[in-house]
């Protein structure tokens, strides 16, 4: 089982780094970065350079693509040669999913006309520029299509993921080895529960 995440520079980590954390533990995958050359490619936050071996171009086929997001999202839609390569994998996917703003990608690459689709809350507009109906849903499921809202939802859309690939208990299995049991100190988690003072400051931070 061959799963493939695209990094480019500015991407945000957590995006890329949770979902392969959790889809590493399903039995039989193997999970593999991907840019545009090999070398260094570094996080949207500065300190976190990833050596990625492989070019995007080398790939033909794989059962998962999974695209995220961060400031990395600007260079993919602005690329004409890698959304073609996106929707040409995508033809051959079992799922292609998206984390964050890497959604807009697969809006730009014309995979979510007419679907329903989740993005981080910052983006709704551009979502919905690109033919999709936006939800606050953590997690969408249409078809072959999985998106996921903003960073660490796609934890959640791994776990799920997971279990679409293999069955529930190995999910389940997975989610309690790496102890994914989210109990947070704020319930500010989306923008329908957070002050306004809360969500200017997070404004501020894209």
């Amino acid at each position: 089982m061959d799963i493939v995440i695209p990094l480019f520079d500015r991407f945000e980590p957590l995006d890329a780094i949770g979902p392969y954390e959790i889809l590493g533990y399903v039995p039989g995958a193997t999970v593999r970065f991907v840019t545009a050359e090999p070398g260094l490619v570094q996080d949207v936050l500065g300190s976190l350079p990833v050596h990625v071996p492989t070019r995007y171009t080398d790939v033909e086929r794989c059962d998962v693509l999974l695209v995220p997001g961060g400031g990395s999202f600007l260079t993919m839609v602005d690329d004409p040669g890698f959304l073609g390569w996106v929707r040409e994998i995508h033809a051959g996917t079992r799922f292609t999913t998206s984390v964050c703003t890497g959604s807009l990608v697969l809006g730009a690459a014309g995979l979510l006309e007419g679907l329903t689709a989740t993005t981080h809350w910052a983006a709704v507009t551009d979502l919905e520029a690109y033919g999709a109906t936006y939800t606050p849903e953590r997690v969408v499921r249409q078809g072959r299509v999985i998106t996921s809202a903003g960073v660490s939802s796609g934890i959640d859309m791994a776990v799920r993921l997971a279990a679409l690939l293999t069955d529930e208990v190995t999910a389940q299995a997975i989610q309690l080895y790496t102890e994914y049991d989210p109990q947070p100190p704020f319930d500010t988690g989306s923008v329908a529960k957070a002050p306004a003072e809360v969500l200017d400051r997070a404004r501020t931070l894209g």
